[in-house]
């Protein structure tokens, strides 16, 4: 096999590989965002239905599910102050 085709070949596999690294990078950044937003929902579903029996309502949307997904537990502390005094 010639040098010049193995070089290629190499610098192919070479360059696939960098592109590869560069788009993974974002994607499981998107990709826990995304799991922690529903874990974030979830624990408005349960803050609710324990609300429930005090009257308290905090709106489940992706908005609510993206602030506690960022910020986990203090970002679910966060909106029910917010609720607390914005009610």
């Amino acid at each position: 096999m010639d040098n010049n085709i193995l070089i290629t070949f190499a610098l192919g596999i070479l360059v696939i590989f960098i592109f590869g690294k560069i788009f993974a990078w974002p994607i499981k950044g998107i990709l826990k965002l995304i799991g922690n937003s529903i874990i974030g929902g979830i624990i408005i579903f349960i803050i609710n239905i324990i609300g429930a029996n005090f009257n308290f309502h905090i709106g489940l949307n992706i908005g609510t599910s993206l602030i506690v997904g960022i910020l986990g537990i203090p970002g679910a502390i966060l909106l029910v102050i917010l609720t607390l005094f914005l009610a």
